[in-house]
């Protein structure tokens, strides 16, 4: 017996004025499926998410939820109070723990005795609320929100939009809607969520361009085009594989359509008396190959090979350059000359200073210490996080032509600035829409555009992934590939980054003693293998750390006190057991942490960090009075 869908979808569309977004969606999503919608910008994946959640009303169709289902949407846009803090937008919604934790207080203040009381407290038990600010302190302090006091109003736009999905994520619904879960988080926030989400129990309908994501969490893969909806079950490799089969199918139909439809076009042209009113099935018919015939798949991006402007022997210089916000030194020291070719990702927690640092090379920030040089022949191109300018009133095409009518291609061929539109996805009916009708990622997609169509030598890529489908990304990649200049990308994007850098900077880090280091720590290769090598050179760090408090346990066994301060029997006594206590904690504290790295269930990960917080800190007591009491053997 088939398993009754969590959501159910029949008929569903959508359309603005003349533009269809999508037109009789149909489909369901079953308990515990980790589904991604992927479609390109404009075709209304957000539109369609929120009409699923009721806050957008479609034209037509019906959306079904089954019954008692409890859901949870993290939208584009955070949506939160502003006078509440952050510790007050956790404890909103219908969560059974937070109706819980209502219920007890409530009680509480009645009397807390009798019957009701009993029933609260029983309520705090079965949802577990009793460690729900635990919880919820884990969850914000993944995503380096700590101080739970501070006020939503006071909160930048990606701290905002972090304790929207902390919230979420607290909240713990049965079916949640995620629409763009990784914008505005870093590297490691990212991975955090990719394990949670792979783990968690929940029914997931997610829209995202991470291609990590979609290879890790999801289990089905929804792709949205020319209005029909095609379902793949399995990850994104699988995904790439049965759509190219689709495609090569299509094609074929289409191939075969054409030359139907040339021998029917034939007899169509022929004298009017041997179409008879008999024949008019047959003339349906040459109209239904006419249409499939003219059907125009979407292809893959064609390589483009272009030649930036000439870039000389110096290019860019940093000379111990620094930055700081008033006491707080983001990076100091850092010293650079950039060659020709160079492809550098940076990586860092957000507040690192990766932002600064781009513009301290731009010219637009002056850095508190050093200086930058920049050579006469380098020309920027620079796309950053908030996007171009534009005027609402513009054509697209009136955009790019603004910046240039065209950039060469190697062999001395010419690209327009209309091919180019095409070649970024842009279809030619698009080319004379005003920007005021594009969609937030197609507005993207054109500041992106004017960048290129600048032909710069040295570019400077902030976050240019954001809000980009992964179509419009193929196209890009590909583009950069061939791209011959320097090239300094920010990106939380794994795979864009595995794919087009060949040096890591990461800005931040934490060194031993486990400060945030002030420096650049370069890492060859790409964003994979700089994980790799952080890995390695951590464990090198808690090895050596480790092996050094052993060498200052053993060395002050040879350290002798004042002989009039001996040990009494009592404190010989106590020496003696405190050896093996420790051997004891060292052992079930090295148990737990293979336990904690294991461990994939949120409950279990909160109690054994807690455990292992107290194990810890009894063992750092232990070891203190051991060798307060060595000092005096």
């Amino acid at each position: 017996m088939a398993e009754q869908n969590v959501l159910s979808v029949e008929g569903l569309s959508k359309r603005y004025g003349e533009r269809v977004l999508f037109e009789d969606l149909t489909f369901g999503i079953g308990r515990g499926q980790r589904v991604a919608l992927v479609a390109r910008n404009g075709t209304g994946k957000s539109t369609l998410m929120r009409a699923l959640c009721d806050l957008e009303p479609a034209d037509s169709g019906r959306v079904a939820f089954m019954g008692g289902v409890r859901w949870g949407f993290l939208r584009q846009e955070a949506d939160l109070d502003t006078e509440s803090t952050l510790l007050d937008t956790l404890y909103i919604g219908d969560n059974p723990a937070v109706i819980a934790l209502r219920n007890y207080e409530k009680e509480l203040e009645r009397g807390a005795e009798g019957p009701k009381f009993q029933e609260a407290s029983d309520a705090m038990d079965r949802t577990q609320a009793w460690n729900y600010e635990a919880r919820a302190r884990e969850i914000l302090g993944q995503l380096n929100l700590h101080d739970l006091s501070r006020k939503i109003g006071t909160l930048s736009g990606g701290e905002k939009r972090r304790a929207a999905l902390a919230a979420v994520l607290l909240e713990a619904p049965e079916l949640l809607f995620l629409d763009e879960p990784t914008n505005h988080l870093d590297l490691e926030m990212i991975a955090w969520l990719e394990k949670r989400l792979s783990s968690t129990n929940s029914t997931i309908f997610m829209i995202t361009h991470d291609r990590y994501f979609l290879e890790n969490v999801c289990d089905r893969i929804l792709e949205l085009e020319n209005n029909q909806l095609y379902s793949y079950k399995g990850n994104f490799t699988y995904y790439l594989e049965k759509r190219d089969e689709r495609r090569d199918n299509a094609q074929a139909s289409k191939d075969r359509a054409k030359k139907v439809m040339t021998r029917e076009l034939a007899w169509m042209r022929s004298t009017p008396s041997a179409r008879t009113g008999k024949s008019k099935s047959r003339i349906d018919r040459f109209y239904e190959i006419k249409k499939e015939a003219a059907i125009r798949l979407q292809e893959d991006p064609m390589h483009i090979s272009v030649i930036p402007e000439r870039l000389g022997g110096k290019v860019v210089e940093l000379h111990k350059i620094s930055c700081a916000y008033g006491d707080k030194v983001l990076f100091e020291g850092i010293t650079h000359h950039f060659k020709r070719g160079e492809r550098i990702g940076i990586v860092g927690h957000n507040g690192s200073g990766k932002t600064s640092l781009l513009n301290m090379i731009l010219g637009n920030q002056e850095p508190n210490s050093g200086k930058v040089v920049v050579g006469d022949t380098v020309v920027f191109g620079h796309y950053h996080q908030l996007g171009g300018k534009f005027s609402e009133e513009w054509k697209v095409i009136d955009a790019v032509r603004e910046i240039a009518d065209y950039i060469p291609l190697k062999g001395g061929a010419k690209l327009t600035a209309a091919q180019l539109l095409e070649r970024f996805l842009f279809p030619k009916h698009m080319h004379y829409q005003y920007i005021k009708v594009l969609s937030g990622g197609e507005r993207k997609r054109l500041h992106l555009l004017r960048v290129l169509m600048k032909n710069p030598n040295f570019l400077i890529l902030d976050e240019p992934t954001n809000d980009l489908d992964i179509f419009t990304l193929a196209v890009l990649e590909e583009f950069l590939l061939s791209f011959t200049g320097c090239l300094l990308v920010v990106s939380h994007d794994r795979y864009f980054m595995d794919k087009i850098v060949e040096h890591v900077w990461a800005l931040g880090e934490k060194d031993i003693s486990g400060k945030n280091s002030k420096s650049i720590r370069n890492y060859p290769g790409n964003y994979t293998q700089y994980r790799l090598d952080r890995k390695e050179q951590q464990n090198i760090a808690t090895i050596a750390a480790a092996n050094a408090k052993k060498a200052a346990i053993t060395s002050s066994k040879t350290v002798k006190g004042d002989y009039s301060d001996r040990l009494s029997y009592k404190e010989k006594f106590e020496f003696d057991q405190l050896t093996p206590r420790i051997e004891e904690l060292e052992k079930i504290r090295d148990k737990m942490s293979r336990e904690l790295e294991s461990c994939n269930n949120h409950e279990d990960l909160t109690r054994l960090g807690e455990e292992l917080g107290k194990v810890s800190a009894e063992l750092d007591e232990v070891e203190m009075r051991w060798l307060e009491l060595s000092e005096r053997t």
